[in-house]
């Protein structure tokens, strides 16, 4: 068969066209839940019409970039699919970030309009008096700023149909930030046809069999992994369930798991660690969750088996950076094991998710045999479309068509991926390189230990030695000394870090990661050496 001779459409469904479909196949059925509120998906797609109409009437359309500083909430929801239906892109934020971080977002992704929580008017002031290039602030609930609320445009436009804007595979719909741990936050662009793929492969690889008779719970925030996982919910017409409040309530959480049967949510590990070891999951009947996935960080083999052994094989990890838009790897329950022995592939982050392929190269592009460690980079459609007006950045994300994730690790004989770390938290020391994952997983097998970060830090002697920062179980005193003479025969001596400190709590990101850069610019504020 000859190939075309000149270039073909590559126009494909636009995202928000889940949101029709629900409309007409469920639409009495629930698909949004928050406290007492309810949205069925009649009235959700009716909602996006209306707020995608007076977002038009504001001049919005294709292409213009939409800056949203919102808590979870069902307007903020909502917003991403308003932007999709126009052909505009959505850009969330972290809504725990400061003004002047958010100012930076607006600047970087030409932000034309800005939506803001109504918590927060000082972002508002800031986006107001220093970007020139927003047209409109509008504010999710009653506000002191902004030309009028979300609210106000859903129930001006009320009944206005908006149809789906005409889009092509590599138009985008969304600007994924970065957590910025390493420097300034970058955009990273997802499209319409990259994002659909996404979506079938988690369909696929994470949460299969999902129906419209599937719930899930969201206690990470929808601006970033929890709302790559919301949208497969989306596509296959299950209900999301927000907690009632802001904060991270693990008790109303299993209130909730019981009562709705929810069977699916997205976490991360430190948040899953703090769901089995908290009272409540012992208080309520959780035997409706089919897959809990976690995401976002390595989850400790100590931490797994708690886990496992809480909630059962319904737990799901997956691999991913935001530029992959998580998929990378997956371990399935099936292969989650609660207990060490041959059969367990401990450390294991799973193998490559369908459709996608990774390498493992040394620093001029060469693969590696296995078990060989080297920088863990990926190829497949699930890869973004470039960072957002950076070509220094995607020129060093990018080599021979292979995205770099910037972390190290080795594969075995069978495909399956470790990580030994992010390439910039290796330290050297006396010319040797230490990875602190692994030193990190035989400190956490210590009891009193309920979390540890191990970092390099600068030494007259050896270049650098390694600082392990551990959070005490409650209830335990654990002492330099016990901790060095249990870590002694399980690693080598140069991988023993030369100092134990002991805190109440490790310094987190706004996605509940613990970033070595924090840490060690703790341990410097403290007083180093």
């Amino acid at each position: 068969m000859a190939m075309p001779t000149s270039p073909v459409s590559q126009r494909v469904s636009n995202l928000a066209h889940m949101l029709t479909r629900n409309a007409q196949r469920f639409p009495g059925r629930p698909g949004f839940l928050q406290g007492e509120a309810r949205w069925s998906w009649a009235e959700i797609d009716a909602a996006v019409s209306a707020m995608a109409a007076g977002l038009a009437a504001r001049g919005i359309g294709k292409g213009d970039r939409v800056l949203v500083h919102a808590k979870n909430g069902a307007e903020m929801f909502f917003s991403m699919f308003a932007c999709f239906r126009l052909g505009a892109v959505w850009v969330p934020t972290n809504f725990r970030l400061l003004p002047d971080e958010v100012l930076y977002l607006a600047q970087a992704s030409g932000a034309a309009v800005f939506l803001c929580h109504a918590d927060f008017p000082q972002h508002a002031a800031a986006i107001a008096a220093e970007a020139p290039g927003v047209r409109h602030i509008l504010s999710i609930g009653p506000a002191s700023f902004g030309e009028a609320t979300l609210g106000d445009l859903i129930t001006q436009h009320a009944g206005t149909q908006v149809p789906n804007a005409a889009v092509e595979r590599d138009h985008p719909c969304w600007f994924f930030f970065t957590s910025g741990t390493t420097g300034r936050s970058k955009a990273a662009v997802l499209t319409h046809g990259q994002m659909a793929f996404v979506i079938t492969n988690h369909l696929c690889d994470l949460f299969p069999a999902t129906t419209e008779h599937d719930v899930s719970l969201v206690v990470a925030p929808l601006s970033h992994g929890a709302g790559i996982h919301q949208l497969g919910q989306a596509a296959r017409g299950a209900c999301t369930v927000l907690l009632s409040t802001e904060r991270f309530d693990i008790a109303e959480a299993y209130r909730l798991i019981e009562t709705l049967g929810v069977t699916n949510m997205f976490t991360v590990p430190t948040i899953l660690k703090m769901l089995v070891e908290h009272p409540a999951a012992q208080q309520h009947d959780h035997s409706s969750l089919r897959y809990v996935i976690y995401a976002g960080a390595p989850m400790y083999r100590e931490d797994q088996k708690t886990a496992l052994r809480v909630l059962g094989k319904v737990i799901v990890q997956y691999f991913g950076l935001g530029e992959v838009t998580g998929n990378i790897t997956v371990l399935p329950p099936a292969l989650h094991t609660a207990e060490d022995g041959p059969e367990a592939r401990i450390g294991t982050c799973g193998f490559e998710r369908t459709g996608m392929q990774v390498s493992i190269q040394d620093d001029t592009g060469r693969e590696l045999a296995p078990f060989e460690t080297g920088e863990i980079c990926v190829v497949g459609p699930a890869v973004f479309a470039g960072y957002y007006n950076n070509p220094e950045a995607n020129a060093k994300a990018f080599r021979d068509g292979w995205f770099r994730t910037g972390d190290l690790g080795h594969l075995d004989a069978e495909g399956f991926l470790y990580i030994t770390g992010r390439a910039s938290d290796m330290y050297i020391s006396g010319g040797s390189n230490v990875y602190p994952r692994e030193v990190e997983e035989k400190i956490l097998q210590h009891p009193a230990i309920a979390e540890v970060a191990v970092v390099g830090m600068p030494d007259a002697m050896w270049g650098e030695v390694g600082v392990a920062v551990c959070v005490p179980r409650a209830g335990t005193t654990p002492s330099e000394a016990e901790l060095m003479e249990f870590l002694g025969p399980k690693v080598a001596r140069y991988k023993l870090p030369r100092r134990f400190l002991f805190w109440p709590e490790l310094p987190k990101s706004g996605y509940g990661k613990i970033p070595k850069r924090l840490v060690q610019d703790e341990i410097r504020a403290r007083g180093w050496p």
